[in-house]
C-alpha cells in the first residue's frame, strides 16, 4: 500500500479539498487489507466542533510574542480538518477518522497540525526543519535553516487524552512545553451520535530537567522522561484554555 505523503499533514488548512479524496481511498484499502472491511450500511453525520473563546486564561504568559488568538485558531483548524474529513468519509459510508485511528497515531497527526498551523500563524515561532528535532517550533531566524536537532529556543508541542497534561517525552530538558489535552468519543451508541473530537485542555510551562522523573525501561522500550508532581504542578499553573 502507497503511503500518505507527509505534506498533507502539515497544511490541512490549505490542502483539505484535494486531500480528502486520497485519504478516503487509503483509509478503505487500509481496511480491507487489515481484514476489517468498511461499513457501508450507516451515513452518520460529522458534527463540527468549536473554540469556546470565553474558556481562554488572559492571565497566562506566553513567550515569543504568541497571542491566545494563535492557539485559538490553531484548535479551529484541527477541529475543521476532522470536520472536513469526516464529512467526506461519512458520505462513502465509512467510519470517523477519530474511530479509525489508533491513539498513538492521532496523537501524532494532531500535533503536526497543531505545530504547523501555529507556525503560521505566530509573529516569531516556525516550523523546525530538522527532522524529528527538538523542540517543535523554533524562534525564526535563530538556528541555521531554522533547522536544529537539539535546540533551547522554542516550544515542543505534545498531545494526550490523559487530563492533567502529564506526558510522556523522550527526554528531561530544559524547555517551554505546551500540551493539548483532547477528548474523543468512542462510547456512546449508536455511532452516529458521537460527539466530535474536543479539546479540553492546553498547557504551557517553561519546566527544567528538574522537573522530570525518569521512567523505568523495559527490556524492549526506550527510556522515557515525564514531569513529576511538582513538574506538572507548576505547567499546569500557566494554563491557556480550559472547558
Amino acid at each position: 500500500m502507497q503511503a500518505l505523503s507527509g505534506p498533507c499533514w502539515k497544511f490541512p488548512a490549505l490542502l483539505i479539498f484535494d486531500f480528502t479524496d486520497k485519504l478516503t481511498a487509503f483509509v478503505t484499502e487500509w481496511l480491507w487489507d487489515s481484514g476489517n472491511p468498511p461499513d457501508r450500511g450507516i451515513d452518520m453525520a460529522a458534527k463540527r466542533n468549536s473554540v469556546d473563546a470565553t474558556k481562554f486564561n488572559r492571565s497566562a504568559d506566553l513567550p515569543y510574542e504568541l497571542r491566545l488568538k494563535d492557539f485559538e485558531i490553531a484548535i479551529q483548524d484541527v477541529y475543521d480538518f476532522f470536520f472536513d474529513v469526516n464529512s467526506h468519509l461519512s458520505k462513502k459510508g465509512l467510519r470517523r477518522l477519530d474511530d479509525m485511528l489508533r491513539p498513538a497515531i492521532m496523537s501524532g497527526v494532531i500535533s503536526d497540525m497543531l505545530t504547523a498551523s501555529l507556525a503560521k500563524h505566530a509573529r516569531a515561532l516556525t516550523e523546525n526543519r530538522y527532522f524529528n528535532g527538538h523542540p517543535d517550533l523554533v524562534v525564526q531566524g535563530i538556528y541555521s535553516g531554522n533547522a536544529v536537532k537539539a535546540g533551547t529556543q522554542g516550544i515542543e508541542i505534545k498531545t494526550t487524552r490523559k487530563s492533567g497534561g502529564a506526558v510522556d517525552t523522550h527526554g528531561a530538558r530544559d524547555q517551554w512545553m505546551c500540551v493539548f489535552v483532547y477528548n474523543v468519543d468512542t462510547d456512546s451508541e449508536p455511532a452516529s451520535e458521537r460527539k466530535a473530537m474536543t479539546f479540553t485542555e492546553v498547557y504551557l510551562g517553561k519546566v527544567t530537567v528538574d522537573d522530570f522523573r525518569r521512567n523505568a525501561r523495559s527490556e524492549l522500550g526506550t527510556r522515557t522522561a515525564t514531569l513529576h508532581r511538582d513538574g506538572v504542578l507548576k505547567l499546569r499553573a500557566n494554563w491557556i484554555y480550559k472547558i
